[in-house]
């Protein structure tokens, strides 16, 4: 049953609507199937009491309902839609309230023009609704008016009171509908976003970026960056097809993301082929470049289980670092300083399939981890430097000279 009403919902949807539309448009056409679905309660009710014009009026509607739903499902056209639906929820009641001659004849069926400026708010927003509000102000005033020169339909009490009950009661009923509707799907919007948020920025500063704290901006004297490169990734590009080369990134750093979780890192950014990821922010922790260590193991391993073995580079640098979020509309939470400057080029200097540290990475991990000394390299803007290779966990097996 639910499946049926969400499948209902959505057939006014067009592929590039946002949420919020998404959510405006399902829950007007729910509105108006729970609407036209309840009136011919009225057209029998009426014809049976031998009150064929006010019958005529309900069955109006629900022709006039319908057919703009099946138009709505053919043409996606929204707006003439909305603007049909809230037309009719306004202006039938009171006629059909003004034809039974008056309020009390009527069992108070005018309450249902209110579910019109009620549904103008959920469906168009407050700038549209309001008109809306001020027509039904207006057709109250009418009715006022009229109500001492009306006739009124001569209906048993009994009914008056079953239909001032179904009144009262279909009315609160669709427009608590409509609000749950609409509250729940705005809740889910809400999730989703935060999960969004959540995967653009660390929990921490997403939290403080949502209290406004203004620019986000920390130091940490110890943390760890690491960035890994695809050996080759140029010419494995230039031989397959474009959705393949999108489809190896997104598996190759979908796992890359994984472990990123596993290891408790915060990864930074993807920029083209590269993956950057960091430890000890945006908590500082006493184990962060053993962390970082760890995760550029499994990558390599990892890496060499796609597409007939894929080869990295990776470099690593432990020291004080800079980050902050940058941007209005897009975030981006990002480091500086010369640990990453290090780190970038720990594996751009690099030799594929192996993990490139520096002095201060290999003298933090020494004794915990097999590292090989390569020696002093030529490193662009920092002269020469002794960098190491890392190739496993001291517990895996031997170490090598």
């Amino acid at each position: 049953m639910i499946g049926i009403v969400q499948r209902f919902s959505t057939i006014g949807a067009l592929p590039d609507d946002t949420e919020d539309e998404r959510i405006r448009k399902g829950a007007l056409t729910l509105a108006s199937g729970i609407v036209s679905a309840l009136a011919p309660i009225w057209i029998i009710t009426y014809l049976i009491l031998g009150l064929p014009a006010s019958a005529a009026i309900p069955f109006a509607y629900a022709v006039i309902s319908v057919t703009s739903l099946v138009a709505l499902a053919r043409t996606k056209r929204y707006r003439v839609f909305r603007t049909t639906q809230l037309a009719l929820l306004l202006a039938l009641p009171f006629t059909l309230q003004w034809s039974l001659g008056g309020f009390i004849p009527s069992s108070g069926v005018a309450l249902w023009a209110l579910t019109c400026p009620l549904g103008a708010l959920t469906f168009a927003g407050t700038r549209q609704a309001a008109p809306w509000f001020v027509a039904y102000l207006a057709l109250i005033a009418v009715s006022l008016m009229l109500e001492p020169i009306l006739t009124p339909a001569e209906i048993p009490e009994t009914v008056l009171v079953a239909f001032l009950a179904l009144n009262i009661t279909g009315v609160s009923l669709t427009s608590y509908l409509l609000l749950q509707y609409f509250v729940r799907e705005r809740e889910r919007e809400h999730e989703r976003s935060e999960r969004l948020l959540l995967n653009v920025l660390p929990e921490p500063v997403a939290m403080r970026l949502k209290r406004n704290e203004g620019v986000i901006a920390d130091r940490f004297e110890q943390a760890t960056v690491l960035f890994a490169d695809i050996v080759d990734f140029t010419p494995i590009s230039a031989r397959i097809p474009p959705h393949e080369v999108v489809q190896l990134l997104d598996a190759v750093f979908s796992d890359f993301d994984d472990l990123a979780e596993r290891y408790g890192l915060e990864k930074i950014k993807t920029i083209g082929d590269a993956y950057m990821v960091a430890s000890g922010i945006p908590i500082p922790r006493p184990d962060h470049v053993r962390a970082v260590a760890d995760m550029a193991l499994a990558m390599l391993q990892v890496a060499s289980s796609h597409r007939d073995g894929l080869g990295l580079r990776i470099g690593i640098d432990t020291g004080p670092v800079v980050a902050g979020v940058i941007g209005r509309r897009k975030f981006i939470y990002d480091l500086w300083g010369d640990t990453v400057n290090t780190a970038s080029r720990m594996e751009s200097h690099g030799v594929p399939g192996e993990i490139q540290v520096t002095e201060r990475v290999a003298t933090a991990l020494d004794g915990d981890y097999v590292l090989e000394a390569r020696g002093a390299i030529e490193i662009k803007g920092k002269g020469a430097m002794p960098t190491w290779f890392l190739r496993g966990r001291a517990d895996d097996g031997p170490a090598s000279d």
